[in-house]
C-alpha cells in the first residue's frame, strides 16, 4: 500500500470513528462554522435550531450557553481545553417534557482555524450524582461527630413538639422554642412557609431530607448547620383519640469547622468563576425543583432575567478587566438586594437570573425596581476610572409551576428585551402581548435594540 491509499485508508478510518462514536463529535471553525459533525451531534443539537438548520456551533448553543462564543474568543493559548464538561439545561423543545433534559459539552481548540466539540447527554448521570451527593451527606451527617446535635420532635406542621437539652445546647433555644416552626434555626430569609412543608413532604416522600447551610441560634449568631429530616412511624393514637397526623424528627449539627470544604466543592460544581454567585447549572437545578414543588402544592414562582446596558460599550472602552470589575460589582449589589431563600446566578457572559419562590409578579417587580435603582446611583472605581452603568430588567411568573422552566424563562427574557427596547435602565413585567417578543437575543442585537 502506497503513501496515498494509507492516507485514504486512515481518513476513511477517521470518518467511520467520527459517525460511529457513542457521542456527539463536531469539528468547527474558530468562529463556530460547523464543517463535520456526525448523527449523534445532529440528534442533541437539531432540537436547538430555530430554523431547522444547523451551520453554526455558537448559533446552536445560543440559547443555553450564551457565554461560550465569549469564552472561546477570550481563550489565549493556542490549543486546549475551552471548557471542560460544561452542563446544558434544555427541555430539547420536546412538548410536555417537564424535566430539563442536559448535556455536557467539552470544546477543544485543535489549533489557530479548529475546533471540536464533543456532545453527551448526562440527564440520567447528573441525576444519580444528585442523589450521591445527598446520600453522602446523610452518611456525613450520621457517622462524623454525632456527638453534637440537637434532636427535634416535629408536628405535621413543621411545628417542635416540646424541648430538651440539646436544643438548648446546640441552639440556645429555651423551652418558649415549643410550638415555633423549626424555621427558627434559619435566618430570617432563608425559607418561606412553603418550603418549611415542601422539606417535611420530601422527606415522607424520599424518607429523609438534608440541607446544609446558614443557621441561626436564639441569641442571633450563626453558624453553619446540617439538618436532616426524617419521618417517624405512626403510632396508634390512645383509644377514643383522634390521629395526631405524621411527625418528624430533626438532627440538626453544627459543622462550622467542616463549612470551608464543603463550600469549596459547592462553588466547584455550582458557583460562577468570576462573581462567586450561582452558575447556570445550579439555578436550573433550583428552578427544576422549585417548579416540581410549586406544581404539586400551587404557589407563585417568579423569575428575573438581568442584563447589563451597554456591556460592549464598556469593555470597548475599558477593556475586559474593567467589565469583569462591573460585573463582580453588580453581582455584590444582587447578593445585597435579594433574599437568603432566592437563587442568584450568573446564566451568561453579562446575563443574570434570579428565582424567587413564593413571589408574585408584583412583589418581583419592586425587588426589580429596587435593584435597578440600586445600580444606577452608585459608581465603579477601576483604575483611577469612574465607570457608571445601568441594568435593565424583566420579570415574568407562574402561579403553579406548570409550564417549566423554559416557559418562565421565555416571558423573564421576553420582558428583558422589551425594556431594552423602551430605553434600558428600567424594568418590564411580562404581559400577553409580549408572548411574541424575540428572546435570547445577543448582546450586540440588545445594543442596537
Amino acid at each position: 500500500m502506497d503513501d496515498t491509499e494509507q492516507l485514504r485508508a486512515e481518513h476513511e478510518a477517521l470518518i467511520q470513528f467520527l459517525y460511529l462514536a457513542p457521542v456527539g463529535l463536531v469539528q468547527a471553525d474558530i468562529d463556530g462554522g460547523i464543517v463535520m459533525m456526525n448523527p449523534i451531534s445532529a440528534q442533541l443539537l437539531m432540537p436547538l435550531s430555530r430554523d431547522g438548520g444547523l451551520d453554526n456551533l455558537f448559533t446552536a448553543l445560543e440559547s443555553v450557553a450564551p457565554e461560550l462564543r465569549h469564552l472561546c474568543s477570550g481563550y489565549a493559548k493556542a490549543a486546549g481545553k475551552i471548557c471542560d464538561g460544561l452542563h446544558l439545561h434544555l427541555n430539547a423543545g420536546l412538548p410536555g417534557k417537564k424535566a430539563p433534559q442536559i448535556l455536557s459539552l467539552t470544546l477543544l481548540k485543535l489549533d489557530a482555524r479548529r475546533l471540536m466539540a464533543v456532545l453527551d447527554d448526562v440527564t440520567v448521570q447528573v441525576r444519580r450524582e444528585r442523589q450521591l451527593r445527598q446520600n453522602d451527606a446523610w452518611l456525613n451527617a450520621i457517622l462524623t461527630g454525632i456527638t453534637d446535635y440537637a434532636l427535634v420532635g416535629l408536628d405535621a406542621q413543621g411545628g417542635i413538639l416540646e424541648w430538651n437539652e440539646s436544643i438548648g445546647r446546640v441552639t440556645g433555644y429555651g423551652a418558649d422554642a415549643v410550638g415555633k416552626p423549626y424555621s427558627i434555626f434559619y435566618p430570617p430569609d432563608a425559607m418561606t412557609p412553603e418550603h418549611l412543608l415542601d422539606r417535611l413532604r420530601d422527606a415522607g416522600k424520599d424518607g429523609w431530607n438534608l440541607d446544609e447551610g446558614k443557621r441561626t441560634r436564639a441569641d442571633g449568631s450563626g453558624f453553619w448547620g446540617s439538618a436532616m429530616i426524617a419521618p417517624l412511624p405512626e403510632r396508634e393514637p390512645p383509644c377514643g383519640a383522634a390521629p395526631e397526623g405524621p411527625a418528624y424528627c430533626l438532627i440538626l449539627r453544627d459543622i462550622t469547622d467542616k463549612r470551608e470544604s464543603s463550600e469549596r466543592r459547592r462553588r466547584e460544581a455550582f458557583g460562577d468563576y468570576l462573581t462567586g454567585l450561582a452558575n447556570r447549572r445550579a439555578f436550573f437545578e433550583a428552578a427544576e425543583q422549585e417548579l416540581q414543588r410549586s406544581n404539586a402544592v400551587p404557589r407563585p414562582t417568579a423569575v428575573i432575567a438581568i442584563d447589563a446596558d451597554h456591556f460592549k460599550a464598556i469593555n470597548d472602552r475599558h477593556g475586559h478587566p474593567g467589565g469583569d470589575c462591573v460585573l463582580q460589582h453588580l453581582a455584590a449589589i444582587l447578593g445585597e438586594t435579594f433574599r437568603e431563600v432566592d437563587v442568584v446566578a450568573r446564566i451568561g457572559g453579562e446575563e443574570f437570573a434570579v428565582l424567587l419562590p413564593s413571589t408574585d409578579l408584583p412583589r418581583a417587580a419592586v425587588v426589580a425596581e429596587r435593584l435597578r435603582s440600586a445600580v444606577a446611583s452608585e459608581v465603579v472605581d477601576f483604575e483611577g476610572a469612574r465607570i457608571r452603568y445601568t441594568v435593565s430588567a424583566g420579570v415574568a411568573s407562574l402561579a403553579d409551576g406548570e409550564g417549566g422552566i423554559d416557559l418562565l424563562l421565555k416571558r423573564a427574557d421576553q420582558a428583558l428585551y422589551a425594556a431594552k427596547r423602551a430605553g434600558r435602565n428600567r424594568v418590564e413585567r411580562w404581559r400577553p402581548e409580549l408572548a411574541g417578543a424575540p428572546v435570547h437575543q445577543a448582546q450586540g442585537d440588545r445594543d442596537a435594540a
